[in-house]
């Protein structure tokens, strides 16, 4: 295989209009001090111990003693078993991987490719997880491949899993395989699974890592299953240490299923585990939540995993019935009940009778219908338009909507005594900006999903993409997701990434996303670049000769902060900085002044 030339970020987006296209270990000197060097990463590190905070740029960080990780671990392992506290750790690495690849992306933009790939290695040694060596590596966005083998010295995952259990069989650093898998995965706009082929818990000298892109793996099924907030498993008794649980399907296996749920960030989680711990028995549940965070795809996924999986699951988007005809598609029509009815006919309750009937956008009913609703549900049983008998039903129903059924209950307009009938086991299911840490899974997820369908090859997303895509609002949240996906296998050139003119309008995109991606046009000027000379500039302005720079630099934070009203995070945006940056600069210029 050829190897690719590394250039500088800035240059490729100079050639190409693109950035970190490509990279390779071959010609990755860390001595020639390209961004970001490990001193760069330092810097992001700021101590607050007077507030009690620690934070990496942006992000808050916590020291805790490797003993209580370990001690965590074990309690993971010995309450849930190996394989429930393998995900659990695995899924919390990738979280991890994926906010310092946002760091990475936000504070180098323009950053050297193999740099900036590096980075996360560098990272993951400074916050003392393990020392990263890396072997070879290499990756191309444009043929959307990646491939690389690193080792791992002095893991804290195995010093205290080798303290607890032992040497064993299996390899042990699960949170170190999700961080990898969730950085790189992160930058590169599309899945690269890592796996662990040497382990010291199992008696090497080093623990070996592998990263590929999934299609290089084949069959990732299993990697995959470990990234799934849930499996759905029986938490009846927890697995014996040295035993694995037979694999399941994955919940994301390509193709496998058109309302499979995918994701791995903490909300996403937390969703999962209370539909886990309500599907297995038969109380009504309400979704919430915005528009297209898949309330559907829950309430099928909630049907397959409960006792009535063998039954029909019936769905019926009541605000796409005319008030005129709810009752009868609900309860059924006898012949003869209006002119038309020429037979007789079940509605959605008789069709579900043992299974789900799933009741979407719930809160468009008339009163009127809402009262004949609470009946049935009172009763278990209904009676159809026309009829004169009733018709018992054995219906678990799972109701849905995107407003506030409380506020509707205060308008006047929704049945306080139908809320609470419906509101027994509510489960609020978070927009996509509140799980963005999902969003490179769920690339890659509809990618090979549309991809497949349309008869499409692409080989991924630009960095462009990758950035819009992590930067846009997603109003339409994990619909308008799979719509913009869709629309840029379609629109891309066969056997070339997605970038962001086949994705997007330019309208849809906020000035946030746009400088994100390195867009200009309609956008303000940077600061500086229509004044020839900054210091003369300043100089004139002031009518001062000599520039106390202390005051100036003091002056300029004081004024972003009252600018924003004392909002130090729009402030430190407002200079291009960290917020943690901003707050220690400010301490620093009281101190000099």
């Amino acid at each position: 295989m050829s190897k690719s030339p590394r250039i500088s970020l800035a240059e490729m987006a100079r050639q190409s209009g693109a950035v970190l296209r490509r990279g390779d270990s071959s010609n990755f000197d860390p001595s020639r001090g390209l961004p970001p060097t490990l001193a760069d990463l330092t810097e992001s590190l700021f101590f607050s111990p007077g507030d009690g905070r620690i934070w990496m740029n942006d992000q808050r960080m916590l020291l805790i003693h490797s003993s209580a990780m370990g001690h965590l671990r074990r309690e993971l392992i010995d309450t849930l078993g190996l394989e429930r506290a393998r995900g659990l750790l695995t899924r919390a690495g990738y979280v991890s991987g994926a906010r310092d690849a946002q760091l990475v992306r936000e504070r180098w933009p323009d950053g050297d490719a193999a740099s900036v790939f590096m980075a996360g290695t560098r990272l993951h040694a400074l916050e003392g997880v393990v020392k990263v060596t890396p072997l070879s590596f290499e990756f191309d966005i444009d043929r959307g491949t990646y491939e690389g083998e690193f080792l791992w010295e002095h893991a804290s995952e195995d010093d205290e899993h080798i303290g607890a259990y032992g040497i064993g069989t299996e390899p042990a650093c699960w949170s170190q395989v999700g961080y990898a898998t969730g950085y790189v995965t992160s930058l590169f706009g599309q899945l690269v699974v890592f796996r662990e082929i040497e382990c010291r818990s199992m008696g090497g000298s080093v623990c070996r890592v592998v990263g590929r892109h999934a299609a290089a793996w084949g069959d990732v099924s299993e990697d995959l299953r470990y990234l799934q907030a849930q499996d759905f498993r029986s938490l009846a008794a927890p697995d014996p240490l040295p035993q694995a649980a037979p694999a399941e399907p994955p919940l994301a296996a390509a193709g496998a299923d058109p309302h499979e749920i995918v994701g791995a960030s903490s909300a996403f989680a937390s969703a999962c585990h209370q539909l886990d711990r309500v599907a297995r028995t038969q109380a009504t549940v309400l979704f919430t939540g915005e528009s297209g965070v898949g309330k559907e795809v829950f309430a099928r996924r909630l049907h397959r995993v409960s006792s009535r999986s063998a039954q029909p699951f019936v769905a019926v988007n009541c605000a796409a019935i005319p008030e005129t005809l709810i009752e009868s598609e609900l309860f059924g029509v006898e012949r003869g009940a209006f002119t038309g009815a020429s037979v007789s006919r079940p509605g959605r309750f008789e069709r579900a009778d043992g299974g789900t009937l799933f009741l979407d956008e719930i809160g468009t009913l008339s009163l009127v219908s809402q009262g004949k609703l609470l009946r049935a549900l009172q009763e278990s049983e209904i009676e159809r338009v026309g009829g004169s008998r009733t018709v018992k039903v054995d219906v678990r129903v799972v109701a849905a909507t995107n407003v506030d059924l409380q506020a509707e209950v205060r308008a006047g307009r929704f049945r306080e005594d139908l809320f609470f009938r419906l509101n027994v086991y509510p489960i609020h299911l978070p927009p996509l900006r509140d799980r963005r840490d999902d969003i490179p899974l769920l690339m890659n997820h509809f990618l090979r999903r549309e991809a497949a369908r349309h008869g499409r090859r692409v080989t991924g997303f630009t960095p462009r993409a990758v950035r819009a895509l992590l930067h846009y609002g997603f109003p339409g949240n994990i619909r308008e997701l799979q719509n913009l996906v869709e629309r840029g296998v379609i629109s891309a050139e066969e056997g070339t990434p997605i970038d962001v003119r086949h994705m997007f309008r330019r309208e849809q995109l906020s000035e946030e996303t746009l400088l994100a991606i390195g867009a200009h046009g309609a956008l303000a000027p940077r600061a500086g670049d229509d004044v020839p000379n900054l210091l003369q500039h300043l100089q004139s302005t002031l009518g001062r000769e000599a520039l106390p720079l202390p005051e100036l630099e003091a002056r300029l934070l004081r004024e972003a902060v009252e600018a924003e009203g004392g909002n130090l995070s729009a402030a430190a945006r407002r200079l291009g900085l960290s917020r943690a940056q901003l707050a220690y600069r400010l301490e620093r210029s009281g101190r000099d002044l």
